[in-house]
């Protein structure tokens, strides 16, 4: 009975990496869409178009207002409040990583983010491996940034809006373990989404809206709206909790390693991004930071827990 258990824990870890690269390509096929929209919705308004959609399936699936039996199955103010800077931490990232990638290539964005979540690693780490792989993506940003010199102005203020995604990734990496630690991580999430969606609607949204008021009516970017959300927010957060429940943090964090990788072939594929040597470089540079920086150790690492953007 044991070794059959064995067997069927084996066979589906077999399956754990491509589930995790459906996330990933849900995730950037999604901001493709988005790079789409840019033609007629401004990135910080898409930015919200897709936590408003993402909110709006989280809600209407999960119901946080009702009462859950067992841990975080009661809501207290500071439960809500911590839920509700998860939401605009996610959403903030969210609109810069837009504001990026409508000056950037997608690889190139997603790999200056990973600065954000290494530089969390390593400071609270003493371990070489996370001061190298924190000296790795640096360097890794450091050669897509000299890519990125000669777009001018426009890749200079790219590169600044990714750094600042990167920032609160970071930030959404903290609170997102404060979400996970109430108990109830789906619930907090479709929460925190929602009062997100709400406080944001003008600064992301109004502005937009303001200035393209009869574009309001035209039901496609909703749906394209709506779509980002689904693809880029609750598929691969949905499939990334389930990756970490069975693969533990470690495992996930080395999973982590394909992300800048499959943004750059959706860039490619989907966009016609050709990355040039040196941004080749520069994502070498993450991948190879995010694998060494997610290599077991004899402790859980315990640094990445949750979903990245």
């Amino acid at each position: 009975m044991a070794s059959t258990s064995h067997s069927l824990s084996g066979a589906s870890k077999l399956g754990i990496p491509s589930l995790f690269v459906i996330g990933a390509v849900c995730m950037y096929v999604g901001a493709a869409i988005g790079v789409f929209l840019f033609d007629t919705v401004d990135p910080a308004a898409v930015a919200w178009l897709r936590g408003f959609g993402a909110a709006l399936v989280l809600v209407i699936w999960r119901r946080p207002w009702r009462h859950r039996a067992g841990a975080g199955g009661t809501w207290s103010v500071r439960r809500l409040c911590t839920a509700a800077a998860f939401g605009g931490a996610t959403f903030g990232m969210n609109a810069m990583f837009y504001e990026a990638i409508a000056r950037l290539p997608l690889g190139a964005a997603v790999a200056i983010e990973f600065l954000g979540p290494i530089a969390v690693a390593a400071a609270g780490s003493r371990k070489p491996a996370d001061v190298c792989a924190l000296l790795l993506v640096v360097a890794g940003v450091g050669a897509i940034a000299s890519a990125q010199f000669e777009g001018g102005e426009v890749g200079l203020v790219g590169i600044a809006f990714a750094l600042g995604s990167a920032a609160l990734w970071a930030a959404y990496i903290v609170l997102g373990k404060s979400v996970a630690d109430a108990g109830q991580g789906l619930d907090d999430m479709a929460a925190g989404f929602g009062i997100a969606s709400l406080i944001l609607a003008v600064p992301l949204f109004g502005p937009f809206a303001l200035a393209h008021a009869d574009a309001l009516g035209d039901w496609r970017i909703w749906v394209l709206g709506l779509g980002v959300g689904l693809l880029s927010s609750v598929v691969p957060y949905v499939l990334d909790q389930y990756v970490l429940v069975r693969v533990g943090r470690a495992r996930f964090a080395l999973l982590l390693a394909l992300l800048p990788a499959t943004a750059t072939v959706v860039g490619a594929v989907v966009l016609t991004q050709i990355p040039t040597t040196l941004e080749a470089v520069g994502i070498a540079a993450v991948i190879a930071a995010v694998v060494v920086g997610g290599l077991p150790s004899g402790r859980d690492r315990g640094v990445v827990d949750v979903p990245p953007p």
